[in-house]
This record gives C-alpha cells, sequence and structure tokens, in this order.
C-alpha cells in the first residue's frame, strides 16, 4: 500500500464523479500530484443513487458545451483507460405539446447543430416508429438526439479514478477530511483522520455536503454556501414482456423519453422501465432542527414516497401504456443537490484565495466530464476555454440566504423542464433586496424583475393591462408588456424618463501608485482626474473578462461600476490581483443610481439641482440635488442627452421623487434593453464574454498596444491585430415577424452556420427587430445579407453599418 501523501498540488475533497473528474483532468493536464479525499468508497453519495442519464440538451450555451464534451469523452473513455463500462447510446425522444415548446425544442436543436450535434426535429409519427408503445395523439413537436442514453455511474466514476491513478494521482478512500488551515502564503493545510496534506489549492467537491464543508473556509472569507438538498425519486418497474419482446427483436433499448410539459423521464432498464419525475408538490430534506443532516448518509436513501408521483405515474402510464401492466421492482428516493437555478456551483471559491468549488450538481453524471474538464483549465490556466458565468459560483452574493435558496430549489425542481421566457420573472425568492423607490414604483405599476437580488421595474403597467404571470409565458414579441415598453420608449425619446438603478456594483479604489496599477490591469486608457470612462479587463487570449465604469476623483482616486450581476465577480478580479499598500472597498449598498434621460432631461435637472448642466459627454461634477448632494455623470446607456445621478441610499426616495415630480416618465429594464441594442452598446455576459477577443468584438479602440504597460492579453492582442481575427461584431436588422432573436440564435449563409447572436429585441425608435452579433470577418460587411434561425423560423438578416443604428452621430447624446 503506498504511503499517505502529506503534500499535493490540489487537494479534491468528495470522491463523487465530479471530484474524480477533476482529478483525472488535472492528471491530464500534467498535474498528477494531486490527491483526492473520500470518507467512504468512490461514488457513495448522490453518484451511487443517480440514473446516469446522459443527454445533450441544455437551454444554456454553457452547460450544452459541459454535457457535449462528457457524452463525447465517454464514448472514448473505457478504451482511453482500459476500463470496462455500460454505456447504452439508445436516443431520446423529448416530447412537446405545445407551439412555445416547440419553439424551445427548434432553438435548442440550432445551438446544438452551431456545436456539431445531431439534435433533429420530429413529427410525433416519426417518433412513435422509433418507440412503438407511445401515444402521440396530443402532442404537438419531438426533439431527437441520437446520442443521448445512460451510463453506469460507478463505472464511469471508476473508469476516471483509474485514469487518474495511471496518471500518477492519489485516491484516498475511507479518508474523511475534518477541517482546513489557511497558511500566511494562502496555500493550505487540509486536515484528515489519516494525517494532514499540505496543498496549494483545495477544491469543495462534497455533493450534498458541500454547505457544511464550506464552513470550514468561512474563518478565510468563505461563504454560506447557497444550496440545497433535495428528494429525489425514481422507480423501476419489474420486467414487461413487451419491451422484453421488443428489445430481443431488435437487439438495442428502446430510446428515453423525456415528457418535458408533464415533468418526468422514462428510460428502459433491463427489460422493464425506469420512472423518474420532477414533481411540483417536491419535498426538502436536512433543512429543520427535526430533520439534521446526518454525519454520514454514505450509500443510503430516504424512505419511499410514491404518493407524491401519483399523478406523474398516472400520467406516463398514458403515454407507454405497457408502463401501466408492471409492478414496481425497486423505489430509489435518495439526495441531490440543487443550486437556486439548479446548475452546479463551480470556478473559484467567493472570498476565498486557492479554494475553488465544484458541487450542487443536480445533473452531476451527464456534466461531470466537462465539469472535471472546465475546473482543471480554472485551476492550472486561470481560465476556461468557455464561459462558463451560468454556473460561476460567484453569479450568488449574499443575499442568497437559506430562505432564497430553499423557495428556489423547490420553484426550480418543480419546474426542471420549465422554458424560460425572455420577459417571464420567476416569483419564488423575491424582494431580497429593496431599492428606496420600491413602494413608488409599485404605486406607478412596475412589473418587477430581480437582478442580483434587487428588485428592479422592468416595466410599468397601464390601469387594465394585463399584469398576470401567464401573459409573459411567451417567446413572442408581443406580450403583455409590448405596449408599456414602446411607451416608455417613446417618452424618453421625446421628453424626459428616469429608470432607478439600484443594486449597480461599485467599488472604491485608492492609494500610491492606484492608476498605475489599474493601467497594467486593463486594455487601453484612464480617464483623467474629473472623467471618466469605459475600462476593459482582458485575459491572457484577450478575450473579455469585464467592462467597468472607471469614474477619476483625483490621481489615485478611482470608483469603479458594473453590473449588478457582477458583483463578487468584478470585486474578486481586481482583489485577488490587488498589490499591498492599495485600498479596495465595495459600496455597492451605499450608494444608488438613477438615470434621467431624453431631450428635455436638462431642462428638468435645471429645476430640481445646482448642477453646471453645460458641462459636455462623460464629465463629472458634485451637485445638490432635491437638496442632496450628489454626484452627475454626463453618460446615458440609451443614447439620449442624460445623466447618470448618484446618491447616496439614505436620500434616494426624495431625490427620485423630485424627478418623478418633475415630469420624469418611469421606465424600466425592458425599454432599457431596447435603447441600448438601437446604440451598439453591450452587456456583461450576453455580448461582453470570455468566448470573444476584444478585437473580435469590435472594442479595438478600447485596446492600445502602444502603452507601456504589459496587461493581461497584450500579446494576445498584437499577435490578432497583426493576424485578423476569427470573428467580428456586427449589428443586424432582422425580418421578425414574430419574435426577435435570443441570445445565441444561430446565423447562416448560403446554409452554412457563419455566427452567433449575443443579444437581441425590438427597437421602437427605429422601428425595426435588432441583434448583435458575432460573425464570419468577410461577411460583417454592410448590406452582407444573411439568415437567423429564431425559434425554428429562419429569417432574413441584413448586416449594418458599424455605427449605432440610432443617433449615429451622438448628436442627441451630446446635444
Amino acid at each position: 500500500m503506498s504511503e499517505f501523501p502529506t503534500k499535493a498540488k490540489v487537494v479534491i475533497i468528495g470522491g463523487g464523479a465530479v471530484g474524480v473528474s477533476t482529478l483525472y483532468h488535472l492528471a491530464k493536464k500534467g498535474w498528477s500530484d494531486c490527491v483526492l479525499l473520500e470518507k467512504n468508497e468512490l461514488t457513495a453519495g448522490s453518484t451511487w443513487h443517480a440514473a446516469g442519464n446522459c443527454p445533450n440538451f441544455s437551454a444554456s450555451w454553457a452547460v450544452m458545451n459541459m454535457q457535449r464534451y462528457s457524452l463525447e469523452m465517454y464514448r472514448t473513455l473505457a478504451e482511453d483507460v482500459d476500463y470496462p463500462m455500460n454505456y447504452h447510446v439508445t436516443g431520446a425522444l423529448r416530447l412537446g405539446h405545445s407551439k412555445e415548446r416547440r419553439q424551445e425544442f427548434e432553438r435548442v436543436a440550432s445551438m446544438g447543430q452551431y456545436q456539431g450535434l445531431p439534435l433533429e426535429m420530429m413529427s410525433p409519427e416519426k417518433a412513435k416508429e422509433l418507440y412503438p408503445f407511445l401515444e402521440t395523439h396530443d402532442l404537438d413537436a419531438v426533439l431527437w438526439d441520437p446520442l443521448d442514453g445512460d451510463i453506469d455511474p460507478a463505472q464511469l466514476t471508476q473508469a476516471m479514478a483509474k485514469g487518474a491513478r495511471d496518471l500518477g494521482a492519489s485516491i484516498q478512500r475511507f479518508c474523511p477530511a475534518t477541517g482546513v488551515t489557511q497558511k500566511d502564503d494562502d496555500s493550505w493545510i487540509v486536515h484528515t483522520d489519516k494525517g494532514d496534506i499540505e496543498a496549494d489549492y483545495v477544491v469543495n467537491a462534497g455533493g450534498y455536503y458541500a454547505a457544511r464543508i464550506g464552513e470550514w473556509f468561512k474563518p478565510y472569507g468563505g461563504r454560506d454556501v447557497p444550496m440545497v438538498v433535495m428528494s429525489h425519486q425514481y422507480f423501476l418497474t419489474e420486467v414487461i414482456p413487451e419491451v422484453k419482446a421488443w428489445t430481443q427483436e431488435n437487439g438495442k433499448k428502446l430510446p428515453m423519453i423525456r415528457d418535458v410539459d408533464s415533468s418526468y423521464y422514462l428510460r428502459q432498464d433491463t427489460y422493464g422501465l425506469n420512472l423518474g419525475p420532477y414533481e411540483r408538490n417536491c419535498k426538502a430534506h436536512w433543512i429543520t432542527a427535526d430533520d439534521p443532516m446526518p454525519d454520514d448518509f454514505s450509500f443510503q436513501l430516504y424512505p419511499d414516497d410514491l404518493e407524491r408521483l401519483e399523478w406523474y405515474i398516472e400520467d406516463a402510464m398514458a403515454r407507454v401504456p405497457p408502463l401501466g401492466t408492471a409492478g414496481v421492482g425497486r423505489n430509489i428516493n435518495g439526495p441531490i443537490p440543487y443550486a437556486p437555478d439548479g446548475l452546479p456551483l463551480m470556478g473559484p471559491m467567493p472570498g476565498v484565495k486557492n479554494a475553488f468549488e465544484a458541487h450542487s450538481f443536480t445533473f452531476g453524471i451527464v456534466q461531470a466530464g466537462g465539469a472535471g474538464k472546465c475546473m482543471a483549465e480554472w485551476i492550472v490556466d486561470g481560465q476556461t476555454e468557455w464561459d462558463m458565468w451560468a454556473v460561476d459560483a460567484r453569479r450568488y452574493t449574499d443575499y442568497a440566504d437559506h430562505d432564497y435558496c430553499l423557495q428556489k430549489a423547490m420553484e426550480t425542481y418543480g419546474h426542471e423542464y420549465a422554458m424560460h421566457f425572455p420577459h417571464h420573472q420567476w416569483p419564488a425568492g423575491r424582494n431580497k433586496r429593496l431599492s428606496p423607490n420600491h413602494d413608488r414604483m409599485i404605486a406607478d405599476g412596475a412589473q418587477m424583475g430581480a437582478f442580483n437580488g434587487w428588485e428592479r421595474a422592468c416595466w410599468f403597467a397601464a390601469e387594465g393591462e394585463d399584469t398576470s404571470e401567464a401573459g409573459t409565458e411567451t417567446w413572442a414579441r408581443q406580450g403583455s408588456w409590448t405596449a408599456a415598453v414602446k411607451r416608455e420608449v417613446e417618452a424618453v425619446r421625446d421628453g424626459v424618463g428616469v429608470i432607478d438603478m439600484c443594486g449597480f456594483s461599485r467599488f472604491t479604489l485608492k492609494g500610491d501608485g492606484a492608476a498605475e496599477w489599474l493601467r497594467s490591469m486593463v486594455t487601453g486608457a484612464l480617464p483623467k482626474v474629473g472623467r471618466m470612462n469605459l475600462i476593459y479587463f482582458a485575459d491572457n487570449r484577450g478575450r473579455i473578462v469585464t467592462e467597468m465604469s472607471c469614474i477619476r476623483h483625483g490621481e489615485d482616486d478611482f470608483t469603479l461600476m458594473t453590473a449588478s450581476v457582477a458583483q463578487w465577480h468584478d470585486y474578486e478580479l481586481l482583489w485577488r490581483n490587488l498589490p499591498a499598500g492599495l485600498e479596495l472597498a465595495d459600496i455597492s449598498k451605499d450608494i444608488t443610481t438613477m438615470l434621467v434621460t431624453g431631450p428635455k432631461s436638462r431642462d428638468l435637472l435645471a429645476g430640481i439641482s445646482d448642477a453646471d448642466l453645460s458641462a459636455g459627454w462623460l464629465s463629472l461634477q458634485t451637485a445638490k440635488v432635491a437638496g442632496h448632494e450628489a454626484m452627475l455623470s454626463r453618460v446615458s446607456f440609451v443614447g439620449e442627452l442624460g445623466w447618470e445621478v448618484h446618491v447616496p441610499t439614505e436620500n434616494a426616495a426624495e431625490v427620485y421623487t423630485a424627478i418623478r415630480d418633475g415630469g420624469a416618465a418611469p421606465f424600466g429594464m425592458f425599454a432599457l434593453d431596447s435603447m441600448r441594442i438601437e446604440k451598439g452598446y453591450r452587456t456583461w455576459k450576453g455580448d461582453l464574454s470570455t468566448d470573444y477577443t476584444m478585437l473580435e468584438a469590435g472594442l479595438g479602440r478600447f485596446v492600445r498596444l502602444t502603452k507601456e504597460q504589459d496587461f493581461p492579453g497584450k500579446a494576445a492582442l498584437a499577435a490578432e491585430a497583426e493576424a485578423g481575427s476569427k470573428k467580428a461584431f456586427a449589428t443586424l436588422i432582422i425580418d421578425a415577424p414574430e419574435a426577435d432573436a435570443p441570445y445565441m440564435s444561430t446565423i447562416f449563409h448560403n446554409g452554412e452556420v457563419v455566427g452567433e447572436t449575443t443579444s437581441g429585441t425590438y427597437g421602437y425608435r427605429v422601428d425595426a427587430s435588432i441583434a448583435l452579433a458575432m460573425l464570419r470577418p468577410d461577411l460583417a460587411t454592410p448590406g452582407t445579407e444573411l439568415e437567423v434561425n429564431i425559434f425554428g423560423q429562419m429569417c432574413k438578416a441584413v448586416v449594418q453599418k458599424d455605427e449605432p443604428l440610432w443617433d449615429p452621430e451622438n448628436e442627441r447624446l451630446r446635444a
């Protein structure tokens, strides 16, 4: 038996599929001096009782990438590591009952086509040929994935474990981690029952124990891990004669079925069927004092609770009648972790240096391969091949308390297969952070949405307009919000409007050398004292990490503002690289912002402030507004004359009231989005992501290759400037009669995939459907005709000039 390791590059805590995959991928990248700790046998947690389903399907571009990689890896893994596995590639039929569901299928199929996946829309009649026991009379559409299937979770994990060991990595079974201590140099001591291990990095891959492990990191900057443990049941029937006969006659298993509108999957298991519902009347565990989490739940299950599943069982029996002829052979009711949105928590551990997270996987088997790849890239390279913000652990900040996590996990589990419509707001876990103007906005008809926990107005309903949740459950352009958004845009265009932008992420940076350090971090120039501009941070590939508004109060005195959802991500970008002697503080809760904009905004502000309103674009000043000190910045994200009014949170209500009473019409985030796209303004993690370089995204004016500082990505961008970019930014006007292009709509030219949209909406000032896009460079020339797949409808698109569609000379903005 090998000696117990006392030193390691990385220690991974947790021996499920994700933890072992991370170890395997670290070893594949050459980091073989890594150790995985498992308190029991490998796979003792949720991996043990997982069903092992392996879909490519995801409405998330990042998650589809991750799952696609996993399935590609699994198809050769047995041979790659010389370990036999049961992996059945049966294909899967995803059943849709409505036009909206068919549109979702069409969108995902198009995304899959871009990624090289053979996803195919299929008629119900064709589906019945593949699955003869299927009742199809009420189906609208079917999506077929021939690469879907199922894998044995234990064999998968053991195969990756063998691969890791063969490359030199160490796995310590029956070796519980008991705690961690961080040393002065930010490295770690991981404590175990068998001794301590010194490590450069630690990974929390603790599955449904991840929150408990997360407690160990609180003394070093950690937080409450935002997750809940849910009870998930599936049952396996006894042998069904019809299934057995079909299998023996055809020499293969039946395809998987997912009836997503009824919310269950049904797959063949030996000669029976495996039914797994995601029921609305779901149940969380280990959330109350009388139901404490046990110290060890290895290879254990909850008691059966089949009454919760009755409706789903009956529905499935009507869909596949032979199911109703078989008895239940075995029921599985086990714990699975849920983050609030049902996606995993991965990447750098918020607030803690040299620590990472890879847990809360509700679909950990299909995602394990891709997750291990991404984790190894994060740890070794400091960046991932694909932009993985969708699963980044920093997407939840301190509003995500236990109440929020429980409400959202229950909502997400009960709507596991739900469609996420662009203008729909989910109701659970709301009102965690309220603007001082919340009540006034509600009285004005505001329909709210949550942004990093902050409640902002999305649109303002007039009396008698539909404010039901159902009114927003559509992919179409026309919905309950449409008239309001048009009304709000016109109010800004022709007069003056105000939007409460509570929750901007806002950091102060001070200290001798702050300016010089910032210059070494960003791609371009800093503003002069008393001015502001945009600054961009790139990774070493020249890809976009983030965008911030840089407000310069003094030579080494800055306020940096960024998107609300970027709060922890962007703070940590600064904090993790901050030199000694500089001061960085998060003041996001102390100051709030109102944007006052439109051709009459100067007149309005003149009546309630003593500001010099003749100061030019991008200028800053301190002034009194409604009797309270405020900072005014001459910018407008909607492309009209306007000012951002920044005030202490305690004074915001009086200032907002004065602005409203002065004649400003309230407008919401939907109108803001419409107007910023007309100006070609990008948004974070939509148009601005690490999937694109600064030059590809058309942001070359913010890149200064001649400056002396060697900023991250400088060499890569210089090489790209010389060799040419692989993609090019463009604005499209689309002949889209029904719906606007959502994020990652596939773009075609002569039947060939040539790009993708990064955001899209209707522009009410230019009266057109618009999309911002990334294209093959030779096609990003004005007048080029393309086609965009919008929910299955091929829509003509024309590339526009490289300038804003609205007010291309910025005359209104600079008025």
